[in-house]
C-alpha cells in the first residue's frame, strides 16, 4: 500500500505531466526515481529550449540550454536532517553566458534565485553546492568557443502542514530558476529586440 501522502504528492506530479506547459520553451517528461534514497519516490526530468525554437513540431530547430531533475522522497518515519516525511532533491545544470559565467557572485545569485522561488511554497533545511565549469576544445576542435555551463544540486524539506498540497509550488520554483539561469524572461516579460543601430532597451 502506498502511503496516502505520498499518493496525493505523486498524483500532482502526473497532473502537472498532463496540464498546459509552464512555459512554452520548458520541456516535462517523468523519469525513473532513484529506489535507494527513500522507501518512495518520485521524479520529474526537464529540458529548456531557447525561446522560439521550442518543441512543437514546426520543424524549428531546437537549442537546449538548460536541463533539470526534480525528486521527490518520502519515508513516513522521517529522516536525519528532514523535516517531516518529504524531502526534495534538485539538480539543474544550464549553458552560460561568457560575461556572466565570469562573475563571482553567479553563485551566490543562483542561490538566491532558488530560495526567492522556493519562498511561497515555503522551505526548510535547504543545502546545495553550486558549480561553474568551463569547456575548451582542441585537436581538430580547436576553432570552437569555450563554454561554461552552471550545475545546482540542492535538497529541502517542504514547510508546511500538508506537504504534499504544496509539491505543485515547489515543481513550479524548481523550473523557474531553470529557467532564470537559462537566460530566459519571467514568465509574462517579453525582451524587446533590438533597436535598428543601437542595443534594444
Amino acid at each position: 500500500m502506498i502511503p496516502e501522502p505520498f499518493a496525493r504528492a505523486r498524483d500532482t506530479l502526473r497532473a502537472i505531466l498532463d496540464g498546459p506547459p509552464l512555459r512554452p520553451e520548458l520541456e516535462l517528461e517523468d523519469m525513473p526515481a532513484p529506489q535507494r534514497l527513500a522507501p518512495y519516490a518520485a521524479a520529474l526530468s526537464a529540458t529548456v529550449y531557447r525561446e522560439g525554437t521550442g518543441p512543437g513540431g514546426d520543424g524549428t530547430e531546437e537549442t537546449e540550454v538548460a536541463s533539470g531533475r526534480l525528486i521527490v522522497l518520502y519515508d513516513p518515519e522521517g529522516r536525519s536532517g528532514w523535516t517531516g516525511g518529504f524531502r526534495i532533491v534538485a539538480y539543474i545544470r544550464a549553458d552560460l553566458d561568457p560575461e556572466i559565467a565570469a562573475d563571482e557572485l553567479i553563485g551566490s545569485v543562483a542561490w538566491s534565485w532558488l530560495l526567492e522561488a522556493l519562498e511561497p511554497a515555503g522551505y526548510t533545511g535547504e543545502s546545495g553546492t553550486i558549480t561553474r565549469a568551463v569547456s575548451e576544445s582542441f585537436g581538430d576542435k580547436a576553432g570552437e568557443p569555450p563554454s561554461t555551463e552552471l550545475e545546482l544540486r540542492a535538497s529541502w524539506s517542504p514547510a508546511a502542514d500538508d506537504p504534499a498540497a504544496t509539491i505543485a509550488g515547489h515543481v513550479a520554483a524548481w523550473c523557474e530558476v531553470m529557467a532564470s539561469t537559462a537566460g530566459l524572461p519571467p514568465v509574462g516579460v517579453s525582451v524587446l529586440p533590438d533597436r535598428p543601430g543601437g542595443a534594444g532597451r
